[in-house]
């Protein structure tokens, strides 16, 4: 039990960096895993998040139960809402949106997605989510009805994670947004990972080797791509082992 929080609590005390690949249900057709596979293994990513804003019934579980035929890494949910929960992935990042005020995000899903949880032999792994201003609308933003944080305000981002600590979350996840114009700021990364003790998650906005590079210097002990793969796949040939 626990085995991939152990893993990723491990790799942040050495030092150890990690990618996951983000796979939205919406977005990769069943036929097209394969092939995406093939380029991902070939690549440095450690693990496989599998989520988006708004997935139709079904979808997800069809989707992870393919992607389990062409891979061993770690596939965990990254849900937007309970119909994302499926007994055929490995974990779940129990999301909660701490950045935000909607009750929903914070708390009601969770509630809801109880029932569903003590069904499966799912890794639930506490996370608090902070959704931060990339550029841009996300899809984040419109769902869950709340506003990005502000990157100039670093203090309150910094006080924010630590309460999610504070407050039992395992891991902390800075989010810019999927398709976000730039990535969580590399000195907000750096001032946040200085007052954690948990490990520090960053996604959204990153589209190069140099910029992933730059926020794993930052402090980033897993980092999160999906948009920019979605693009371009060849990102892969970057990023092999």
């Amino acid at each position: 039990m626990n085995t991939i929080y152990k893993n990723i609590q491990a790799a942040a005390l050495n030092g150890n960096k990690l990618l996951a690949v983000l796979i939205d249900p919406d977005k990769m057709e069943v036929p097209q895993v394969a092939s995406f596979m093939l380029k991902l293994n070939a690549s440095i990513a450690t693990h496989i998040f599998v989520g988006g804003s708004v997935v139709h019934e079904n979808v997800t579980d069809v989707l992870v139960n393919e992607i389990k035929k062409h891979t061993k890494l770690p596939i965990i949910l990254f849900p937007g809402d309970t119909n994302q929960i499926t007994n055929k992935a490995d974990g779940i990042l129990f999301l909660s949106l701490i950045s935000g005020r909607n009750p929903e995000y914070l708390i009601s899903k969770h509630v809801r997605a109880v029932s569903k949880l003590k069904k499966t032999n799912l890794e639930v792994i506490p996370t608090g989510y902070l959704l931060i201003n990339g550029g841009n609308k996300t899809a984040v933003e419109r769902v869950t009805e709340t506003k990005p944080l502000d990157q100039n305000n670093v203090q309150y981002i910094i006080d924010t994670a630590k309460a999610g600590e504070l407050l039992g979350k395992q891991l902390i996840y800075l989010e810019a947004g999927s398709g976000a114009k730039k990535h969580v700021d590399l000195k907000v990364i750096n001032k946040v990972k200085k007052e954690l003790k948990v490990p520090l998650i960053v996604g959204g906005g990153i589209k190069t080797k140099l910029q992933l590079e730059n926020v794993f210097e930052s402090g980033a002990d897993l980092v999160v791509i999906g948009t920019a793969f979605e693009k371009d796949a060849s990102f892969f040939d970057d990023l092999r082992k």
